[in-house]
């Protein structure tokens, strides 16, 4: 209830600094929220964020700290993993399943890894080019994982290491890549 009128009288003000100004200004006003990067209190990255298991065997606790109790534990190298708090050397993680908990970040990798979204009925089409008709290089089930090696607005460039396959998918078929990620 306090944060909801804390969030009304913010909306209040903003529309009383739009009212003195022209509408340019008041499109730069309602454009700066979107820009705010929240950032780790530890590494000063964004959080949210991706990484990926870097170990081949790693325990997903309740707590930041080895006297927590094993929540879950994971054995997939290469397995995306969001980042949605800091606190000393444990990140707090959510897998694509929605299942959250603490790891230690020697686990963690920054490469970037993505499965095949999990939501998908059918297979994925990897293409051979970075187009809707192009030709398709292979069907990829849900939850297979990829290494990301660079993403368009609408198109990741991945690689599939122990398959020897690379081609594009259509970045929302994945998991592991937000929706205006673009990097080369």
């Amino acid at each position: 209830m306090l944060l909801r009128k804390i969030i009304l009288k913010w909306l209040m003000a903003l529309a009383a600094i739009v009212s003195q100004h022209d509408i340019s200004t008041a499109a730069s006003y309602q454009a700066a929220p979107s820009n705010w990067v929240v950032k780790g209190r530890e590494t000063g990255l964004p959080i949210p964020r991706f990484v990926s298991l870097k170990a081949s065997r790693a325990r997903m606790r309740v707590g930041p700290a080895f006297e927590y109790s094993a929540k879950w534990i994971y054995q997939a190298p290469g397995l995306p993993l969001e980042i949605t708090e800091e606190y000393g050397n444990w990140r707090q993680v959510r897998d694509c399943d929605g299942v959250s908990g603490w790891m230690h970040r020697s686990l963690l990798s920054s490469r970037r890894m993505a499965i095949v979204g999990p939501w998908l009925k059918d297979m994925a089409a990897l293409r051979v080019q970075a187009r809707v008709g192009g030709a398709v290089e292979a069907r990829l089930e849900p939850r297979v994982r990829v290494q990301v090696l660079s993403c368009s607005l609408s198109w990741c460039d991945v690689s599939l290491d122990k398959v020897q396959l690379r081609g594009f998918i259509e970045k929302s078929s994945l998991w592991g890549i937000y929706p205006k990620d673009v990097f080369p």
